[in-house]
């Protein structure tokens, strides 16, 4: 075919625009979507009274979403990671939640582990209609105050009951008292165990003493322990479990009585910083401390995106120790949110509806998006209905003793509530 100057000029130009352009399309990322990208709001304590915890909730964020956009995003549509830090208060940490959806118009929050902030941040998310996924271990937030609008993929004090106050009055002790942190999830640790134990013959509760937050000398405290308390359980966080573990272990209360808590009281402390004062302790854990005792390639690969080694948990080139049983809610709640927006369709706000119907019920087996276990969201309230751990510190180490299977725990907590019954 002949060919004169302008055609050959016209098609060659034409060739290497359309070269270019396929050049630019690869060249971007894998994202396609002309919606843009999708918004996922963090609310998390960077600082104030659970900074140690906030750090590494934050980071597993980061991580989940860091791992999502290499991987092709959320539906094609690249994620865009916004935090805001609660600092640890309910007031600010409610401003922070209307921030995320009204300044970064996030349409999905996941966030804090702090009941006091969760518990204000949850009629909010129904307010502005959005999605809310805490870490908080409250039995509220997916009880009685909760709404359609929140869910949860970690345990609550509910689950924890449900899954270890039996055992621990029927091998530790039937005589208890309890001493916590006087805030909601404290409060919610003393009435859903305090509930289980009257279903349980012989066992009591001798006191319950309520310890304002920050307070530094417990021994007024300790001392109203009863002598006869077989079973001491203790819920307090950071700098106050600190206080009580050593106080107590001065006072002796260690050799006197036993001792059970939930790893809450253990996130982000070593027990060899302890120099003893935890020693023979049980506690719940809801995602092993140590590797070993999970050492699956999911597990692994969490880890390794986050920065942790395996024994005691600190931070790989740190000292900071994992909050261990936490964070993966954080990894978890990213994915499970990615999942539903997949399966049901999900572009915007208005389809909000279909993304919480496809949430409720969800079951989601171990993988890389969910490295803690097979789980699944319970329709009614919302809870992720997950497995435990029993672990005991052992020569300053924590050692799981057995696995609690989902299947065991479920039946022991019926829902409370149905919130498949509110009109969205």
């Amino acid at each position: 075919m002949k060919i004169n100057r302008r055609s050959f000029l016209k098609y060659a130009l034409s060739g290497a625009a359309a070269m270019g352009t396929a050049h630019l399309t690869t060249a971007k990322d894998l994202f396609a979507a002309p919606a843009g990208p999708i918004v996922i709001g963090s609310q998390q304590e960077l600082t104030g009274g659970f900074a140690s915890w906030g750090y590494w909730l934050d980071k597993a964020g980061k991580a989940a979403c860091d791992y999502i956009n290499k991987t092709g995003g959320i539906a094609k549509r690249k994620v865009e990671y916004v935090v805001e830090d609660s600092e640890s208060s309910p007031t600010v940490g409610a401003r922070k939640f209307r921030r995320l959806v009204q300044r970064y118009d996030a349409p999905f929050v996941v966030g804090s582990v702090h009941s006091g902030v969760a518990m204000a941040s949850v009629p909010v998310a129904k307010e502005l209609k959005t999605i809310y996924i805490p870490q908080a271990m409250a039995d509220e937030l997916t009880g009685e105050k909760g709404n359609r609008y929140v869910f949860r993929v970690n345990s609550d004090t509910y689950s924890q009951a449900a899954a270890g106050a039996e055992w621990a009055s029927k091998n530790l002790g039937m005589k208890w008292t309890f001493i916590f942190a006087d805030y909601a999830w404290g409060w919610s640790h003393y009435n859903e165990h305090a509930a289980v134990l009257k279903k349980v013959p012989g066992a009591q509760v001798l006191e319950k003493l309520a310890v304002p937050v920050g307070t530094k000398d417990l021994l007024p405290y300790l001392t109203k322990v009863p002598p006869e308390t077989e079973e001491l359980y203790s819920i307090f966080f950071g700098a106050d479990s600190v206080a009580f573990f050593t106080q107590s272990k001065e006072l002796g209360l260690d050799k006197k009585m036993k001792r059970y808590t939930v790893i809450c009281t253990h996130e982000a402390i070593c027990p060899k910083d302890l120099r003893g004062a935890t020693e023979g302790m049980y506690m719940l854990e809801y995602l092993p401390r140590k590797l070993q005792f999970k050492d699956t390639p999911y597990h692994r690969h969490l880890r390794d995106a986050v920065g942790i080694e395996p024994v005691d948990g600190r931070e790989i080139g740190g000292d900071k120790v994992v909050a261990g049983s936490h964070y993966w809610g954080v990894w978890e709640s990213i994915f499970l949110l990615k999942k539903g927006i997949e399966q049901s369709g999900w572009k915007s706000r208005k389809d909000h509806p279909g993304l919480i119907k496809a949430l409720e019920g969800m079951q989601v087996k171990e993988s890389n998006e969910f490295p803690q276990g097979d789980k699944y969201i319970r329709p009614q309230d919302h809870k992720g209905v997950i497995d435990f751990f029993m672990s005991k510190v052992e020569n300053g180490e924590i050692n799981v003793q057995y696995k609690i299977p989902k299947e065991t725990v479920a039946p022991k907590m019926p829902p409370k509530v149905d919130f498949t019954k509110e009109v969205l």
